[in-house]
């Protein structure tokens, strides 16, 4: 059976899905295996090393390094606050002493006696990891992180900028193929996860910041609305860490492009649950897609629509094409021919036909296709 040479992007209404929640360095679980957690949760927590302020106290009280030592009003280990008297010369006589204020607030860590450098450790600066998705922790590891995992519906976007948030549902326009713009915004969606169809407008995704929305996603972003948005060209590279206030999710493509009906129809019917989404996006060095995440309350009976095998390409499969002339248009595969198909170069390559909703058929290099996975 052929497979396709694409992967296929993940919209499911039901999944077992399970994540790891690590930290960063060693630090303290605050939870334990079999424990129910929410999207809010914190489940780990630690302290990264505060920032090193290095201070050259011999040149500052032009003494020889050795001396510095002897001079100090603070010891390794003692915590000291801004402008506090770190370190005196012994002056002459008793009179002339010079004195040295901290200008950083901390903990002395080293006095050198071979350069005469004191380091000021700043505070520990705290790390909170939060469960992110509602579901039961199936497993800990001491001191690093825990695991979650839940039955939820799931759907993997193409791209995205902006991180970790969660919230309520609220889906705006009435079909999927709407233009999400800004008169689709209101101040009573303060974070909530909005769902949009066409293209977002930058107008929209502004508005949406000003009222505090938590996410906005939609079928597709104008590379310039983009740019307009961060205040610079977005190369290659990996996303989720832009400090925007606002998680921002495209789920087919750059351009006029509508969401998937399919996709919409089945957000729409979650109106009003609580959803986590990630606008992380990594294409190289491996695959990280945006995902938006609905927690099931009950988990169906089976999965009784599932059809098809993962990454099996057959007749019938649903597919969305990913080069020019019809990139972004999703349609049904009609037939598999078996030999090689010349193509327009002059070149051979495996082909499908592929029928879209509008009954066009077009014959598909099956490189330049990727499965929207159920």
């Amino acid at each position: 059976m052929a497979k396709a040479y694409t992967p296929g992007l993940l919209v499911t209404q039901h999944k077992k899905h399970r994540i790891m929640r690590r930290l960063p360095i060693a630090g303290d679980v605050r939870v334990q295996e079999g424990d129910q957690v929410s999207a809010d949760n914190i489940v780990a927590e630690t302290n990264l090393p505060g920032d090193v302020h290095p201070i050259n106290l011999a040149n500052q009280m032009s003494l020889p390094p050795a001396d510095v030592v002897s001079c100090m009003l603070k010891k390794e280990g003692d915590s000291i606050a801004l402008d506090e008297p770190l370190a005196q010369s012994k002056g002459l006589f008793g009179m002339f002493k010079t004195t040295v204020n901290s200008r950083f607030e901390g903990t002395v860590e080293t006095v050198s006696p071979v350069t005469g450098q004191v380091i000021v450790r700043g505070a520990p600066l705290p790390v909170q990891v939060r469960a992110y998705i509602s579901g039961k922790v199936v497993g800990v590891k001491a001191g690093e992180g825990c695991e979650i995992e839940a039955d939820v519906a799931y759907v993997q976007g193409i791209f995205g900028v902006g991180g970790e948030t969660h919230g309520t549902i609220r889906v705006v326009g009435s079909t999927h193929d709407q233009e999400l713009t800004e008169d689709l915004i209101t101040a009573d969606m303060e974070g909530c996860i909005v769902i949009g169809g066409a293209r977002m407008t930058v107008e929209a995704i502004k508005k949406a910041q000003k009222h505090k929305v938590a996410a906005i996603i939609s079928g597709g972003i104008d590379d310039q609305d983009l740019k307009q948005l961060l205040g610079y060209d977005l190369g290659v590279a990996i996303t989720g860490r832009e400090d925007l206030g606002i998680t921002v999710i495209v789920t087919e493509g750059f351009g006029e492009i509508a969401m998937a009906e399919r996709t919409f129809a089945m957000l729409r019917d979650f109106e009003g649950k609580e959803a986590s989404v990630n606008g992380a996006t990594q294409i190289r060095a491996g695959v990280m897609r945006p995902e938006i995440i609905v927690p099931l309350d009950s988990p169906p009976s089976a999965d009784k629509n599932k059809k098809f095998e993962e990454g099996q390409l057959e007749t019938g499969r649903q597919l969305r094409v990913i080069r020019d002339p019809w990139f972004g248009m999703i349609g049904t595969v009609s037939a598999l021919p078996a030999e090689p198909h010349v193509l327009g170069s002059g070149s051979k390559a495996r082909v499908l036909e592929v029928t879209f909703p509008s009954g066009e058929k077009a014959i598909v290099p099956r490189a330049n296709v990727e499965l929207i996975e159920e």
